[in-house]
């Protein structure tokens, strides 16, 4: 599991869906909390929290053009890949902080990604949720 340390810039409910927007070393990224609840409602600008989301729903892409719908779209640096001959688990820099994303083994032959190459790394605010920070 991806974590980011952040902290809480905005947030936009309405009934029991909420948008968080957080920032994580000066980037903002964010989530979208379907079924949010009265904690979520408890929450504010400037709070700290941690910023969760799943290696395999982390997708990547190079020389990315034009828009996108994607909320998350994060510059990063691979450090290394292990491949397995069907799925490739890509450890990637970002800032300083540790991103991992599992991706087919095509996938990875095709992208050229290796250790040094830049990439973006795609998450859909709907696959990353906010904890409060411990």
């Amino acid at each position: 599991m991806n974590q980011l340390p952040g902290q809480i810039v905005t947030i936009d409910s309405h009934g029991s869906i909420a948008l968080v927007d957080a920032i994580v070393a000066g980037q903002r990224f964010t989530a979208m909390l379907i079924g949010a609840g009265e904690e979520v409602a408890a929450w504010e600008p400037g709070m700290d929290v941690t910023l969760l989301f799943k290696e395999v729903e982390v997708s990547l892409a190079k020389n990315l053009m034009g828009q996108i719908s994607l909320r998350n779209r994060i510059a990063c640096t691979v450090t290394s890949i292990e491949h397995g001959r069907l799925m490739s688990r890509v450890m990637m820099d970002f800032q300083g902080y540790r991103i991992a994303s599992v991706i087919t083994t095509r996938s990875a032959q095709a992208l050229a990604i290796a250790p040094g190459v830049s990439v973006e790394a795609l998450i859909k605010a709907n696959e990353m949720t906010v904890v409060p920070a411990p």
